[in-house]
């Protein structure tokens, strides 16, 4: 069966979001976080988002523009939520748990 190049994106951003995601949060609320690890983390992505949005890397296409394109949040926006909600479920613990 012939796919179109949408339906093929809609699925590489299905499985990303399922899949990929998931594997790159898992544990991310304790992670300590540097400078050079967030870069990594974030070329990674753009590296995934300009793949499943089809531009080849020698096109020139800003990553804002990219990300707009297929609707997908930077991954240091959903750590920093990750770790909100962690914080909210230590400080909601009985103390004497602990």
């Amino acid at each position: 069966m012939f796919q179109t190049q949408e339906t093929l994106k809609t699925k590489r951003i299905k499985l990303y979001n399922t899949m990929s995601l998931a594997a790159v949060l898992y544990g991310s609320e304790n992670w300590t976080i540097r400078s050079r690890d967030a870069r990594r983390i974030t070329a990674a992505q753009v590296k995934y988002s300009r793949i499943t949005a089809g531009y080849p890397w020698t096109e020139y296409k800003t990553n804002t523009d990219i990300a707009k394109d297929l609707s997908i949040n930077p991954i240091l926006d959903k750590i920093q939520e990750y770790r909100r909600n962690w914080l909210k479920y230590i400080n909601r613990m009985p103390r004497d748990e602990y």
